[in-house]
């Protein structure tokens, strides 16, 4: 946890922006694997941890605009519980802890919800992601689950993406804290990229390093020798001469913050002609969008000019044809470049988006695009001072939708189907860092992780 008056000051701010009624907070519960004695490791919900920071199943919390008042719901452990994990602290006192006196019962929690509907009170609420939070705050507010997501409070939603995506330094320590251990996992795994290993090989020394720091992952790792598949989650390839592994992967803080970054590898360590004429396109379209990140840019004019850079490379290399600024207005390169550049991140690797991606990554100055590629782009808004954001462009030869795109003849003045054909076995290439949007530009955080051609050539030798 952080200091109380951390948790003190961001409850003061949200009752500066949700003027009136009951804002509650439901906190997460062990989740069963297979039977509810064997859960799933315990993951507290990001909203709870920012406003509360107890970081335990079992509780709730409410601030009661009107009357001035935060209350903690939950109980203390029972003898039984102490017999199976321990004796824990007083609820009383963690809750003391960030700043609340107030500690009730959890059963109280229902009656208490009954009496605030029955004076008439609005009850805002975000919107649950989880089956059991869903049923929960059905019983709670008298309603269908179905009903849940169109009835949560959009003031709410507001106000927490408004102070949740400004990074306190705090955080950003605790962000660097988890990069700091992501830059040992890659270094330990990057020198097992060689021919005849498997992916889960490789992944092995990720977690070992992230186990022997007390951490954990903070999303599903991407392992995979088939870069072309954005989130394949499985590990069972083996490596190969000639093909590039990508390494999306990203440790979690013991806060729980989150931190994610990419880098691709050639399997044996040193990077053909073809690799490493994609790659330095990559490096150059994530460099350039670096060098444009500041506050007041809109995030989508990063990414089209991310997108105009690469464009030009695939032209010199014979991928592209035409009119760049034609194509990349139409959204040919998105052929090659079919994500958006980056999204928010902080205490949740796509930080905040339970809360809708729309309320998050746009707002009334921009709206999301349904031209394909483009509408991905997850973060698109005006950028503003302490905002944490990844800048992962990527260039990726995905068959299936070369074949479609031809067959429909798309983009044949921008794209040199022909050439594009003899890359087919290639895969993907994604690079990504973690980017702090400064006061007068950006900073990207935490120590260095290899990313250019010879750095990680080197770490092969």
């Amino acid at each position: 946890m952080f200091k109380p008056e951390t948790y003190q000051q961001r409850r003061k701010k949200l009752k500066s922006l949700v003027k009136k009624g009951v804002c509650l907070f439901p906190g997460n519960t062990d989740s069963p694997m297979n039977y509810k004695a064997n859960a799933y490791p315990f993951r507290q919900d990001s909203t709870f941890l920012y406003f509360f920071g107890l970081d335990s199943p079992g509780l709730a919390a409410v601030m009661d605009l009107d009357e001035g008042q935060d209350i903690i719901f939950g109980d203390d452990v029972t003898l039984e519980d102490i017999i199976w994990v321990g004796p824990q602290p007083r609820l009383k006192d963690r809750a003391a802890a960030v700043g609340i006196r107030q500690v009730k019962p959890f059963s109280g929690l229902q009656d208490y919800l009954e009496k605030v509907r029955n004076q008439g009170r609005p009850i805002h609420f975000l919107p649950p992601y989880r089956a059991e939070t869903s049923l929960q705050l059905a019983g709670y507010l008298g309603m269908a689950p179905a009903e849940l997501k169109s009835a949560a409070s959009l003031d709410l939603i507001r106000a927490v993406v408004a102070l949740r995506s400004v990074k306190s330094p705090d955080e950003i320590r605790e962000i660097e804290k988890a990069l700091s251990v992501t830059r040992e996992m890659y270094l330990a795994a990057i020198p097992r990229v060689k021919p005849g290993a498997r992916e889960q090989e490789v992944l092995a020394f990720m977690e070992m390093v992230l186990r022997a720091n007390g951490l954990t992952f903070a999303f599903p790792p991407i392992i995979t020798i088939n870069g072309q598949i954005f989130h394949k989650t499985s590990y069972g390839d083996t490596l190969k001469k000639g093909r590039m592994m990508v390494m999306d992967a990203g440790a979690e803080s013991a806060r729980h913050y989150a931190c994610d970054i990419t880098r691709s590898v050639p399997v044996g360590g040193k990077f053909n002609q073809r690799q490493r004429d994609i790659y330095s396109i990559v490096l150059k379209g994530q460099e350039e969008a670096i060098k444009a990140i500041s506050p007041g840019i809109k995030y989508r004019e990063v990414h089209l000019r991310a997108a105009r850079v690469m464009a030009e490379a695939l032209k010199d290399l014979g991928l592209m044809t035409g009119n760049l600024d034609e194509a990349v207005e139409q959204g040919a390169q998105a052929l090659f470049f079919p994500h958006g550049l980056g999204h928010m991140l902080g205490l949740d690797v796509h930080d905040m988006e339970n809360l809708g991606e729309n309320h998050v990554g746009y707002d009334q100055t921009v709206k999301r695009s349904e031209q394909f590629g483009l509408g991905y782009l997850r973060l698109a808004r005006t950028l503003e001072p302490g905002f944490v954001l990844t800048v992962e462009p990527g260039l990726y030869f995905i068959p299936a939708l070369v074949a479609a795109w031809k067959k429909e003849k798309k983009h044949l003045a921008f794209i040199n189907y022909a050439a594009v054909e003899k890359f087919l076995d290639f895969g993907g290439i994604r690079i990504e860092d973690d980017v702090l949007v400064t006061e007068k530009g950006c900073r990207v955080l935490g120590p260095k992780i290899p990313r250019k051609i010879k750095d990680i050539e080197n770490l092969f030798s």
